[in-house]
């Protein structure tokens, strides 16, 4: 019987193995957190149930629920992606979370793309979900630019990401879960997702980002019409200036 040879091989872990780490922790932190979920998939049942089967608001055109489904569906990505990721990470940096990740061979812009990576994930299944209960209450969307509704979708949860990441490197955890609920606050009631919100034009859509993405689901998903290119504009500008300025300012601690 020989006996073998112990030939340990320590090494740093690969740069995918340690992002699939990460993002698989950020999932399972999520799910595990009962607040985010409220914040992420009950606020905007209930605006979508509430604004678009009732008249307690006015809605531009004769169809409620092609107005107010793809608005929430452009909320629930705000909800998750800016105020729920924002808050998260202040208390994670204000707990000492952050700190100890700064000790591992996770990167800053590794830790920016696995939250906005996770964050795309839990988006997708909050979509379908909210989706399908708008199909379930009479809403009837077009598939034919799914594509395009996509596309602005994911600019807009990295737009979100972004700003969530920087407020949360320059603010304490109290003044981050203030600043960011405002901020959640402020573009509900003037994104026009449960009623008709005044028409500030193209500018709107840059002010706006709530609003542009809003707008760009309803022509998509409801209308079968293309995104006009201010919108694919304002939520491109509005990610690379965020992501840019996260990866610059984010601190571990």
């Amino acid at each position: 019987m020989s006996s073998g040879t112990f030939a340990p091989a320590p090494a740093r872990a690969g740069k995918m193995a340690v992002l699939r780490s990460q993002i698989r922790m950020e999932l399972v932190l999520t799910a595990r957190r009962g607040e985010a979920v409220v914040l992420a998939m009950g606020v905007p049942l209930l605006v979508l149930l509430g604004a678009g089967l009732t008249d307690v608001t006015n809605v531009p055109g004769d169809d409620r629920l092609a107005f107010v489904v793809p608005g929430v569906l452009a909320l629930t990505v705000m909800s998750t992606a800016f105020t729920g990721q924002a808050i998260t990470t202040g208390y994670e940096r204000g707990y000492g979370v952050l700190k100890r990740l700064g000790a591992s061979p996770l990167t800053r812009p590794g830790l920016l793309f696995a939250k906005t990576a996770a964050v795309l994930g839990l988006i997708v299944v909050q979509l379908l979900v909210l989706a399908a209960v708008g199909v379930a209450v009479g809403w009837r969307p077009h598939f034919g630019l799914v594509l395009p509704a996509l596309g602005v979708t994911v600019l807009a949860a990295a737009a979100y990401t972004g700003l969530a990441l920087l407020l949360a490197s320059v603010l304490r955890p109290e003044t981050t879960t203030g600043a960011a609920t405002l901020f959640y606050v402020l573009m509900l009631a003037a994104g026009g997702i449960m009623f008709a919100a005044p028409d500030l034009g193209t500018a709107g859509w840059f002010l706006l980002p709530l609003a542009a993405h809003a707008e760009a689901l309803r022509g998509t998903l409801s209308h079968d019409t293309a995104v006009p290119l201010p919108i694919w504009l304002s939520l491109g500008l509005w990610a690379a200036i965020f992501l840019t300025a996260a990866a610059r300012k984010f601190r571990w601690e």
